[in-house]
């Protein structure tokens, strides 16, 4: 009865963390918005890009958003963030282990104090046993560090979306230059055919003497000024072509086009954007779990100011001869627990405080 009494009260003293809780920072937003978000709403959950209604862009996005490295390095992050999550919120439970000895020994019969005739020499020594360690988290440290991880997986998270709306982003900017330096490079072949047709008829004008030199050499440079121009859009359409292609997890080649720029739609734009859409925002949510963990990181520095209270106990079998391990005379167990607290440490603690402080 006194063990369960004893039991009750450390639980319920485990439901103590120091340290400051986290409060939502406030900001002071309109009461209403004269505009109608509901459609604003609506836009910001679809997959804009469709709106474009091109489906070599659509495959663009998909193909992007499976095989991009950026994106993969951002799940990988997010997987590092659960498993450290997991290993700080262990110590909350039982830590359960297990182990195995066995020795022979032959001690020197030539000493002060020889050995006893019935004492067998040498001796043999077996031991298995299983183990159990548990910290109780009497100040919330254990708590407090598992806090900060799961803001931090959070975090992560949050740091993937953003990845993934910049990605799309770019695909699809990059995709609409592409289209778009495409137009200006047939205009820029257009232009050179008329001018070099333009040229070949002033030179006929001046053959016959309707027209002076000076009108066939400007005929000409323009002529000349458009023919350089296509090789600079050529290169910028490889250039464009190339960074599209590393967007979409490929290596650099050529790029298979969709509908021409002028026959793309339009998305349609609302007229107005809410501020509450900016909490929404990756960026900001990261923030803010970047927030809550570095104030989850104070109370566990200061949880150190105070005792940490460990039990463990063991339960096993000993004996000199391995036939009889497993028999009940060679049965042993044990308990214990320890407390242990800072005294002096020099400024080691009030320093991660002070740093843990600073963070948030």
């Amino acid at each position: 009865m006194r063990l369960f009494i004893a039991l009750a009260f450390i639980f319920l003293l485990t439901g103590c963390m120091v340290g400051p809780y986290y409060v939502k920072p406030i900001v002071p937003v309109p009461t209403s918005f004269r505009y109608d978000d509901k459609g604003v709403q609506e836009t910001a959950n679809t997959a804009w890009w469709k709106q474009f209604q091109d489906p070599v862009l659509d495959g663009f996005i998909n193909e992007a958003l499976a095989n991009n490295k950026n994106v993969k390095i951002a799940a990988a992050n997010i997987e590092q963030a659960a498993g450290v999550l997991t290993q700080v919120r262990s110590p909350l439970f039982p830590q359960l282990n297990y182990g195995g000895s066995a020795a022979r020994q032959r001690g020197s019969e030539l000493n002060a104090n020889p050995i006893p005739s019935y004492v067998s020499n040498p001796q043999n020594a077996f031991q298995v046993f299983a183990g159990a360690t548990w910290e109780i988290d009497l100040w919330g440290r254990i708590r407090r560090l598992s806090e900060s991880a799961q803001a931090n997986l959070l975090s992560t998270e949050e740091a993937r979306r953003g990845v993934i709306l910049s990605l799309v982003a770019s695909v699809a900017n990059t995709y609409i230059q592409l289209r778009g330096l495409d137009e200006q490079l047939m205009i820029a072949k257009y232009n050179m055919v008329s001018y070099g047709k333009a040229v070949k008829l002033f030179e006929l004008q001046f053959k016959y003497g309707q027209v002076s030199r000076m009108n066939v050499e400007q005929a000409r440079t323009r002529f000349e000024t458009a023919a350089a121009t296509i090789p600079q859009f050529e290169s910028q359409i490889v250039q464009t072509e190339n960074a599209l292609s590393i967007l979409l997890g490929r290596n650099p080649g050529p790029i298979v086009r969709g509908k021409s720029l002028r026959d793309l739609a339009l998305p349609a734009i609302p007229s107005g954007l809410p501020s509450q859409l900016l909490e929404r925002r990756p960026d900001v949510v990261q923030a803010e779990q970047n927030l809550i963990a570095a104030n989850a990181q104070i109370g566990a520095a200061k949880a150190l100011y105070f005792p940490t209270i460990s039990l463990t106990g063991s339960y096993g079998q000993a004996s000199e001869d391995i036939s009889n391990l497993f028999k009940g005379s060679a049965r042993q167990w044990g308990y214990s627990g320890s407390i242990t607290g800072p005294i002096f440490t020099a400024g080691a603690i009030s320093g991660q405080v002070q740093q843990a402080e600073a963070a948030r």
